[in-house]
């Protein structure tokens, strides 16, 4: 099982598409320190690096991350159809449980990865800053930008590790439903496709009512900025997850490859 893994961790990281996400997350933390209009724009002024991971992480999670996690997680299925390295895989002596487990727990695992690079290059970014105490707030925390006084450098790493670890909690089902529809459709571009589409028409359910909204994935897209009580939605994460997961397992099995 660990060799199949490795596996996938090897094909996953020698992608196309995780080399551009990867550079993406690289470069994008940039954009903030070196932007002149700052202040005119969105009337923010830096006045520690513990806010740049906080910026940049608003920037991207709302759409370019689930757009790259789709697009990756349902290449792990399309790419290997398309060059026909599933088939061979398959007349192995090896369990299809064991197969679609491996790409699972890959793609679970990679918005943690993409989310890591993005941290680690928000954090050199915003070395001119300093990480010392500071006057004001991460973004995340009491009074958001402007805070509600001294913040500590511990409390701001705190507000802003939480923060990223609950982005690639809300990653997950995405993860978990991509290979759920690349299985379905054997397909990269229809993979992804019908995973944004998805996330997108629960967005538009905005107008139902709200008991509706209290099951959704996309009402908690946003939960690495929430504070107070989270324990409801992190369990939703996990039932998502793992009921994506548990369906792309049965449909593994029984699709004809």
């Amino acid at each position: 099982m660990l060799t199949l893994i490795a596996l996938e961790f090897r094909k996953l990281l020698g992608s196309r598409s995780v080399k551009l996400a990867a550079l993406l997350c690289l470069l994008l933390p940039w954009i903030w320190p070196l932007a002149p209009r700052l202040k005119a724009v969105y009337n923010l002024v830096i006045v520690s690096g513990w806010q740049v991971p906080t910026l940049a992480l608003e920037t991207i999670a709302p759409f370019l991350l689930p757009l790259l996690v789709a697009l990756t997680c349902a290449e792990m299925i399309g790419s290997e159809i398309s060059q026909g390295t599933l088939a061979p895989l398959m007349l192995r002596p090896i369990d299809r449980s064991r197969i679609i487990i491996a790409k699972l727990l890959t793609a679970l695992v990679y918005p943690a990865i993409l989310l890591a690079i993005l941290f680690a290059a928000s954090l050199v970014a915003g070395l001119r800053f300093g990480f010392g105490n500071f006057i004001g707030g991460t973004g995340l925390g009491p009074g958001l930008f402007v805070g509600v006084g001294e913040l500590s450098s511990g409390a701001a790493f705190a507000e802003v590790a939480r923060a990223y670890l609950l982005a690639a909690l809300t990653l997950m089902p995405i993860a978990a439903l991509a290979l759920l529809f690349a299985v379905i459709y054997l397909n990269t571009a229809a993979a992804a496709l019908a995973t944004l589409a998805t996330i997108n028409i629960m967005t538009l359910l905005v107008v139902f009512p709200e008991a509706l909204q209290k099951i959704l994935i996309t009402t908690y897209l946003d939960l690495y900025t929430r504070q107070g009580d989270l324990t409801q939605p992190i369990v939703l994460m996990v039932i998502y997850t793992v009921g994506f997961a548990v369906l792309a397992m049965f449909a593994f099995e029984k699709r004809d490859l």
